[in-house]
């Protein structure tokens, strides 16, 4: 059997090199959840708190960003959507850990360090 030969053609969009990793600040989970919610499972915060039997104003302080996603909240989630809830903590992980790195830059930069004896 020949082996099939594909044109000779020159890509007419243009590649960049990207440095790994990317340099900025994790986002919030709430983001994720609430473009899940929106543009992909296309259900109400109304409709998903009363699902997720929570109250409307919990499920708003995270999609909002002013509320952590806890573990709960990261099952209940997922259950709703299919997802997978490590995704959820992961995020805020990432996100609370930045957070407390930017608050504390100062304090951590006078800790000296231990040394092995």
């Amino acid at each position: 059997m020949p082996a099939e030969t594909l044109p000779a053609t020159t890509p007419k969009h243009r590649e960049y090199r990207v440095r790994r990793p990317l340099q900025r600040a994790p986002v919030h989970p709430g983001a994720l959840l609430r473009e899940i919610l929106e543009e992909h499972v296309k259900m109400t915060i109304t409709e998903a708190a009363r699902r997720m039997k929570i109250s409307r104003p919990a499920l708003y302080a995270v999609l909002n960003g002013t509320a952590a996603v806890t573990a709960e909240m990261a099952l209940r989630f997922a259950c709703l959507t299919g997802g997978a809830p490590e995704l959820y903590l992961n995020m805020q992980a990432g996100h609370d850990l930045e957070l407390a790195k930017q608050r504390l830059q100062d304090e951590l930069a006078d800790i000296e360090a231990g040394r092995p004896q």
